[in-house]
């Protein structure tokens, strides 16, 4: 057997790896590793090593309460950090995140974030995870069909079977795919349009996500999410 340098698995903080024990396939996530080791030693690669699971490590496995489900992370220097459409404060607001912030305001009637970290939301217990968790410097999709894809539907099962109830906030075509993993009698699901400017003004706006997550958390009795941003 290789001895692999990057074992993903053992980088997930330790009550997601027994979580996803039982619904990892191991045999794809393998595959993943060694394609990973190679793009890492040869290419730029976002995010580092350090934050691939970012998001699990803000938001624990039992704490979650919703899943923001982004689909490839942002592929220019210095934007992605680990947490799906969140970029630093010191980076520019990609358009997707201009986009969300409009609804956030217009939904919840708050003012405008001063800021573009949505850490506030993971660890209010919303999972901001793509479903691929890397890519190459300035190439959408390069880590697309590497094996990303069913660690990431794993996920979305465990967190489906778990017992409390979260609701998967799905946004876009590609998103909506993944209702077919949900225990739609067990958890709510809120779906739209996705944010970025291609479709934002085709259902995106006006679909008011986060307000809707707290009915559909309420009606489950489980205690709202506060979305507030700084």
């Amino acid at each position: 057997m290789k001895d692999r340098s990057m074992d993903l698995f053992k980088q997930l903080p330790v009550d997601w790896q027994k979580a996803l024990e039982f619904y990892i396939d191991f045999d794809s996530l393998h595959q993943l590793e060694d394609f990973l080791e190679e793009e890492y030693l040869t290419q730029e690669i976002f995010p580092c090593q350090e934050e691939l699971f970012k998001a699990f490590e803000y938001t624990p496995f039992y704490s979650v309460k919703a899943l923001i489900l982004g689909q490839d992370p942002y592929h220019n220097k210095g934007q992605m950090r680990g947490l799906a459409f969140s970029v630093p404060n010191d980076i520019r607001r990609p358009p997707s995140l201009c986009n969300i912030l409009t609804e956030y305001q217009s939904d919840l009637g708050y003012p405008p974030p001063v800021g573009n970290l949505l850490a506030n939301w993971a660890r209010e217990g919303v999972l901001l995870m793509n479903a691929v968790l890397s890519v190459r410097a300035h190439t959408p999709c390069s880590h697309a069909k590497k094996g990303w894809e069913p660690f990431s539907d794993a996920v979305i099962r465990a967190l489906s079977d778990r017992p409390e109830p979260l609701v998967f906030i799905l946004w876009g075509g590609f998103a909506r795919k993944k209702t077919a993993l949900i225990n739609a009698e067990q958890n709510g699901i809120v779906t739209s349009a996705h944010p970025s400017p291609l479709s934002a003004y085709r259902g995106f706006f006006g679909s008011k996500p986060f307000s809707r997550t707290n009915q559909i958390l309420a009606t489950k009795g489980v205690a709202p999410i506060n979305w507030k941003l700084l």
